[in-house]
């Protein structure tokens, strides 16, 4: 399976419309990719907070609209991302949307971990329910989001859910690249899945950003690490890694709680 993760730099002198349009452009390029995965709030920033009221939109929105275009033209599953959406009842959520390679909205995740404390996102965002899982050809997806990887049993309830890729979009800051690049490992081992963990690079609202985004096996080896600037990661890996892993080191079935 060849998987291409897209480390977007967000760059506020880039209007919102013409980042589409160019991350669409680089979309269509990975044709011949079996998954494309894009950061978290990459039209906006992910601690652009003030932003995310101005540039909410609904989920089939125009990122779904652009997005669904691009999945289509390089026949792709296409993880998009995040978006900030505004629902119907008017409340924001940090929305992911994953499309199938004909360009259909195949699932869509609303962010359950909202980070930010007592400001920023946690106080402007609705927090998402629902566990999301996608089916590929190839593998089980799970998808989660940024913060959402401090919390190990939303993975564990996304290995419940037959999880076997686990995809996590972020906007990481750099002052804690460490902890980015040690939990996607820890998430990978003690899930024994596939982390594929896509950054974003550059500048948001002043925040210096981690980039660095990551894949790990189900043995906690880093098969591919970006490096701090907008790039391309692109791997290949065999999915079936994850049952024989399972298999012969068989720690999941020891759970008790």
């Amino acid at each position: 399976m060849r998987a291409s993760l897209i480390q977007i730099a967000v760059d506020e002198d880039e209007s919102v419309e013409s980042r589409r349009r160019r991350v669409a452009s680089l979309v269509r390029d990975q044709a011949g990719a079996d998954l494309v995965v894009l950061p978290e709030l990459w039209t906006t920033g992910a601690f652009a907070f003030e932003e995310f009221g101005n540039e909410a939109e609904p989920l089939e929105g125009p990122t779904c609209e652009v997005m669904a275009k691009a999945a289509s033209d390089a026949g792709v599953w296409l993880h998009a991302g995040s978006v900030p959406e505004r629902a119907p009842d008017g409340t924001l959520y940090n929305t992911s949307l994953f499309f199938s390679p004909s360009g259909e909205l195949a699932a869509s995740y609303r962010k359950i971990h909202r980070f930010g404390f007592d400001k920023g996102e946690a106080v402007l965002m609705g927090r998402g329910e629902d566990l999301v899982t996608v089916r590929l050809p190839e593998t089980i997806v799970g998808v989660a989001t940024c913060y959402d990887l401090r919390f190990p049993e939303l993975f564990r309830g996304l290995v419940d859910a037959g999880a076997e890729t686990l995809v996590i979009p972020a906007g990481w800051p750099e002052r804690r690249r460490a902890h980015w690049t040690l939990l996607a490992r820890a998430r990978a081992v003690e899930n024994q899945a596939f982390v594929l963990a896509c950054g974003t690079a550059g500048t948001h609202a002043r925040v210096p950003q981690a980039g660095h985004s990551i894949v790990v096996d189900p043995w906690g080896e880093v098969l591919a690490e970006a490096g701090a600037g907008e790039e391309i990661l692109t791997v290949e890996f065999d999915p079936g890694k994850v049952s024989v892993t399972r298999e012969q080191f068989p720690a999941l079935k020891d759970r008790v709680l």
